[in-house]
C-alpha cells in the first residue's frame, strides 16, 4: 500500500491548526518506503516555512541513541551492562556510597538507579562539559534505593554519555556523528546548535496567558546532550528507526538491537508511556501489538515516535508548540487505523461514571530535589499543587501549578492541567521496604514523612 503523502498532508494541517501547532513534520516508514508531510512555519517571529528538511529538536528521543552508542561499546566488549560503573569511571562519586559502588549501565538506561533524574546544571560549552557534569553528580540527591522503583532519569543518561567518551576516546558528540551519522548516511541529524544553524531549523514556542511566542531559549545545555540535545529530520529519525526494526544494520549486532527492544522494567504507572522499559526504548502494548518508541521534549519544541516491529511500521511526528501530544494521540490514531489496523488506546481520563474513593490516605506532601507536590482537598475535591524548588525554582521563576484530581480506582488519579486540559495519571503505590511515593510525571516521588 503506497503512502497518500497528499492526504496525511492535509490531515497535518487540519489537526495541527485545531491544536495550535505553529509548525510540524510527519514520516511514515510503511513498506519501506517513508513518506514525509510538513506543515505551518518555523519561528511565528520569522514566519519561515517548515519544509520536509527542516530540523527539529528531538528532545528525549535522543536517550535511544546514546543507549545505541552503548550497545556498541558491548558488542565491542568495552563494557558490561551489569559491571559496576566505577570499572570504566573510578573518579564516579554519587551521594550515596552503596550506589556508587554498585549503580551499573543497565540501571542507567532502564531508569531504575535512583539518581536525581533533573539536573540540569549547565556545565559549559567546552568539550569537558561532560566530565563536569559527572562531578556535580556527587551532590545530586538520592531519590530511591538502587533498583527500587522506575523513575525519569535525564542525568543517567548524561552519565552514560560520560561513559561513552571515556570508552571511545572523543566527545559523546563525536561518538553520535561517527557511529550512528555517518553509517546510517544521515545528511541533517546534529547536536550542537552551531551545527543546526547551517540548516534549516525549528524555533520552539511557549503559552502564557493563551498567548504562543517563540521560547526565550533555543536549547538545552550541552551536558544534557546524551539525554536530549539530538536535532533532525523526520526521515533522518526514521532510517535510525528502521536500522532497529531491520536488526542493527551495520551499527548493532542483532542482539543488541533485540536486546534494547526487551522488557527490562515494569513502569509504577503503566497509562502515561508505556507498561515497561527497555534498554532506552519505552514499550507499549497496543490491543495486543507490541510497540517501542520515545517521546522528546525541549523549550517549546516535542517529538514522537513510535515502532510497531511486526509490520517494520514508524511514525514520527515533531513540532514546535502548541498542544503536541493532543496532535500526536488524534494523528497517530488515524494513521495507524488506516495503515497497520492497529487501535491506538485513548489516554487515561476521568472515569464515565465516578468512583468514590476516600482522598485521605494520599494527602500530604511528596518531594524530590527541584518539585514538591502537596496533596490536599479543596473545595471541588482533592487538588495536587506543584511547585518547583531550589536552584531551578531561581532559573524558571514560575508560580506553583494546581491540578485538581479525579479518583479512577483506588490508588490512581488523574490530575488535569490547568494550561492544555491535558490529563496526566497519578499513581500512589509502596516500595517493597515500605515507603510511600506517588508517580507523577513519568517522576517516582517520595512522601514526606509527616
Amino acid at each position: 500500500m503506497t503512502i497518500d503523502t497528499a492526504q496525511w498532508t492535509r490531515r497535518l494541517a487540519e489537526l495541527a491548526e485545531r491544536h495550535d501547532v505553529p509548525g510540524a513534520t510527519l514520516g511514515i516508514l510503511h513498506e519501506g518506503e517513508i513518506g514525509e508531510a510538513a506543515y505551518g512555519v518555523l519561528n511565528l517571529r520569522t514566519g519561515v516555512e517548515t519544509t520536509i528538511d527542516s530540523l527539529f529538536q528531538i528532545g528525549s528521543i535522543t536517550k535511544v541513541w546514546t543507549a545505541t552508542l552503548v550497545m556498541q561499546l558491548v558488542d565491542e566488549g568495552k563494557i558490561q551492562l551489569d559491571a559496576p560503573l566505577i570499572e570504566v569511571l573510578p573518579e564516579l562519586r554519587l551521594s550515596d556510597p552503596g550506589v556508587t559502588a554498585k549503580v551499573t549501565m543497565r540501571h542507567l538506561l532502564t531508569h531504575t538507579s535512583g539518581i536525581d533524574g533533573d539536573v540540569f546544571t549547565d556545565t559549559g560549552r567546552g568539550d569537558d562539559c561532560l566530565e563536569k557534569y559527572t562531578a556535580v553528580l556527587a551532590d545530586a540527591a538520592q531519590n530511591h534505593p538502587l533498583e527500587a522503583t522506575w523513575s525519569y532519569c535525564n542525568s543517567g543518561f548524561s552519565l552514560a554519555g560520560r561513559v561513552v567518551e571515556k570508552l571511545t576516546g572523543g566527545t559523546w558528540d563525536a561518538a553520535v556523528r561517527d557511529r550512528i551519522v555517518t553509517p546510517l548516511g544521515l545528511t541533517r541529524t546534529v547536536t550542537l546548535p552551531e551545527e543546526a544553524l547551517l540548516h534549516r531549523a525549528a524555533a520552539g514556542h511557549v503559552t502564557h496567558d493563551g498567548k504562543q511566542s517563540v521560547a526565550p531559549v533555543w536549547g538545552i545545555p550541552r551536558s544534557a546532550g546524551p539525554a536530549g540535545s539530538i536535532i533532525s529530520t523526520v526521515a533522518d529519525l526514521l532510517t535510525f528507526a528502521k536500522m532497529h526494526l531491520d536488526g542493527g544494520g551495520e551499527v548493532l549486532s542483532p542482539a543488541s538491537a533485540a536486546a534494547m527492544a526487551e522488557f527490562q522494567v515494569e513502569l509504577p504507572d503503566k497509562h502515561l508511556l508505556g507498561d515497561s522499559w527497555g534498554l532506552g526504548w519505552e514499550r507499549a502494548g497496543w490491543d495486543g501489538h507490541r510497540l517501542i518508541g520515545h517521546d522528546g521534549n525541549t523549550i517549546g519544541q516535542a517529538a514522537f515516535l513510535r515502532l510497531l516491529p511486526e509490520q517494520g511500521f514508524a511514525v514520527a511526528l515533531l513540532t514546535n508548540g502548541g498542544n503536541g501530544a493532543k496532535l500526536y494521540e488524534e494523528l497517530y490514531r488515524e494513521i495507524f487505523a488506516a495503515l497497520a489496523q492497529v487501535p491506538v488506546p485513548h489516554p487515561l481520563g476521568p472515569p464515565a461514571i465516578p468512583v468514590d474513593v476516600d482522598p485521605a490516605p494520599y494527602l500530604g506532601v511528596y518531594e524530590r530535589a527541584s518539585i514538591r507536590q502537596e496533596i490536599s482537598v479543596g473545595e471541588n475535591g482533592p487538588v495536587m499543587r506543584v511547585s518547583v524548588t531550589g536552584a531551578m525554582a531561581e532559573l524558571l521563576q514560575e508560580e506553583p501549578v494546581d491540578y485538581p484530581m479525579v479518583a479512577v480506582a483506588p490508588d490512581l488519579f488523574v490530575c488535569q492541567d490547568p494550561e492544555t486540559g491535558n490529563w496526566i495519571p497519578a499513581t500512589f503505590y509502596q516500595l517493597p521496604t515500605g515507603e510511600k511515593y506517588v508517580h507523577f510525571g513519568a517522576r517516582a516521588t517520595p512522601r514526606c514523612a509527616s
